[in-house]
This record gives C-alpha cells, sequence and structure tokens, in this order.
C-alpha cells in the first residue's frame, strides 16, 4: 500500500475540513463502551477522520463504523512503547484482524535513546509491512517531549525509511503534549512524503489551526466536538488539558 502525501486544507475556517483532519480519541482506562459508543456517534455526525481507542475497543467500535467512511484506530505499544517487537506486532496483527485500519505505534524511545536506531528501524518496517498487507496505515508516536532536537530528527528520518505513513508528537500519557515548534520540525524533516499527526493537549481551535498552519496534517483530540462547536460559535475556548486527556 503506497503512503499517501499530504494534504492541507485550503480554508481551516471550514468546519468539514477541519473536522476531516481529527482523530476522535478516547484511550482513558475508565472508559466503557457507553462512552466508546457516543465517541462513535459523535465521529459520523461530525465527519472525523477515524475513532481512535485502546486496543479491547476496536472490535465495538468496528461495529459501530461498518459502512461508514470513519475509519477505525487503535494504539500498539501504548503508552510506553516499552514492549517487545514480537508483542507489538501480535497485537497489531489482532487489531488489523478485528477491522482497525489505522495503527497508532509508540516507538521503542528507550532505543532510540540508547542510538539503536537499528532496532527501531526493523521494528518499525515489520509493523509497516504488516499495516499495509491488511490496507492500513501506521503513525509512529515519538514521544517527542522526552527527545532532544536532534533525536526528533533521527526518529522521523527512520520512521521515513522504515515506510511508516505518519509521525505523531505524542501519547497524551507523559509529560508534555504536542508543540507547533515540534510539527515545524517534524514536517521540516519528512517534507511532503508522510503525514504529520499533532497529538497531546489539543483542546482548542486556536490549537488545531496553529498545528494546521504549522505544517499538521492530522490532530489527535479527545475534544473534537467542543472545537468543532467553537467554530460555530457554540462553545468557549477550554484551558488545554494535562497530559493523559489527549
Amino acid at each position: 500500500m503506497p503512503r499517501s502525501t499530504v494534504s492541507y486544507p485550503n480554508q481551516i475556517d471550514e468546519k468539514h475540513l477541519i473536522a476531516a483532519t481529527i482523530d476522535h480519541t478516547l484511550l482513558k482506562p475508565e472508559a466503557t463502551a457507553r462512552d466508546i459508543e457516543k465517541v462513535c456517534l459523535e465521529a459520523l455526525q461530525n465527519g472525523f477522520a477515524s475513532v481512535c481507542v485502546n486496543p479491547c475497543w476496536v472490535p465495538l467500535v468496528a461495529g459501530q463504523l461498518t459502512g461508514f467512511a470513519v475509519k477505525v484506530c487503535t494504539v500498539i505499544g501504548f503508552p510506553l512503547g516499552a514492549n517487545q517487537t514480537e508483542a507489538k506486532l501480535a497485537e497489531a496483527s489482532l487489531a488489523l484482524s478485528q477491522g482497525a485500519r489505522e495503527l497508532d505505534m509508540v516507538q521503542n524511545v528507550g532505543a532510540l535513546r540508547s542510538g539503536d536506531y537499528s532496532l527501531v528501524e526493523q521494528e518499525i518496517a515489520k509493523l509497516a509491512d504488516l499495516a499495509h498487507r491488511h490496507g492500513a496505515i501506521l503513525k509512529v508516536i515519538l514521544e517527542t517531549s522526552l527527545l532532544t532536537t536532534e533525536q526528533k530528527v533521527k526518529a522521523c528520518q527512520i520512521a521515513l525509511e522504515a515506510k511508516a505513513d505518519f509521525v505523531k508528537t505524542s501519547t497524551g500519557f507523559s509529560n508534555a503534549g504536542a508543540t507547533v515548534e515540534d510539527i515545524r520540525l517534524m514536517r521540516q524533516t519528512v517534507g511532503p512524503a508522510l503525514g504529520v499527526k499533532a497529538s497531546g493537549g489539543i483542546r482548542t481551535l486556536a490549537a488545531v489551526r496553529e498545528m494546521l498552519a504549522a505544517g499538521a496534517s492530522r490532530i489527535g483530540a479527545s475534544a473534537g466536538v467542543q472545537i468543532l462547536n467553537e467554530l460555530s460559535g457554540f462553545a468557549k475556548p477550554s484551558s488545554p488539558s494535562p497530559a493523559g486527556n489527549y
């Protein structure tokens, strides 16, 4: 499956264009089946790109979204990325068999920081190949708040070489989330070949606009409905969320 080139919204004030960039996300461990069903309904009503949930909810989400354009997205090796490659592959394989079509995997952050670039690249390459054989895409979560500028650049280069489809800033569960500066750096490094996903603490329309203008092509957020309501004038901007609330 070839990687998609990046396309930016021409007008980031248009509701449907912004909605189409958002992965509507619910990764809280206390989420219930009813919560997941509500997120699916919101995604269908608003035209979000995907619903992103923990792996145990993939069958439920796949059932809710069957026949619709909204994709089923799940996380792999989440939130630490410290699983062995075989465990990540097994988790991804099961999720794909149950209907996931977008995988957001956490790279092995410790291996990258240790300079074990071969391990990081081989793991991403194996997951990318698996995803592509199922007609799915792979997003690589860098966890940028734990990396130096040089490590962020190297991680993006590795993801590009390993044939991932996106690089992504954060899990939302570390000590910080997405920043405009990181999005600019990631876009500069991968160019138009990969998507760039901003995630972690994005809860306002202003933040979405900043991320898209900086080069993001996808937004991970649990506040997607609120963001769109803000665009329509039905909601007031909220304060940024702490880590863990995506």
